[in-house]
């Protein structure tokens, strides 16, 4: 088993609307996120890879440009855009154009902060 990852990086705003009132998160407010886009499998016998890294590129580009300076909130699966939906939403988006996908983790390094979606049937 060979795993690869790609990272990417991009900036957005939320707010989560079940916050208690007064909670610093109930407010409009931005951060820089990092995600990690996770490869499993083996390596093709003539390329030698598991898949090209350009392919990795515009899959992520796509979800970058659908993430990046934008209010999380207004995107469609991302209404409460927790750090943990986050992850299964570019999980998500991504799965079908990269079907090796393993796992996805989203940090904000800012905070120390780190979350990761694994897909139950790889991981099992």
């Amino acid at each position: 088993m060979i795993i690869i990852s790609k990272e990417f990086r991009f900036d957005a705003a939320h707010f989560l609307p079940t916050a208690e009132k007064g909670h610093p998160n109930a407010r409009l407010h931005g951060h820089s996120f990092v995600a990690v886009v996770t490869l499993e499998g083996a390596a093709d016998a003539t390329t030698g890879w598991i898949r090209d890294f350009a392919e990795i590129d515009a899959a992520v580009a796509d979800v970058r440009a659908r993430l990046d300076h934008h209010l999380l909130n207004e995107i469609k699966g991302l209404e409460q855009p927790t750090l943990e939906r986050l992850a299964r939403f570019i999980f998500d988006v991504l799965r079908h154009s990269l079907p090796e996908l393993a796992s996805v983790t989203v940090r904000r390094d800012s905070l120390g902060e780190t979350c990761t979606y694994r897909d139950r049937v790889r991981s099992s």
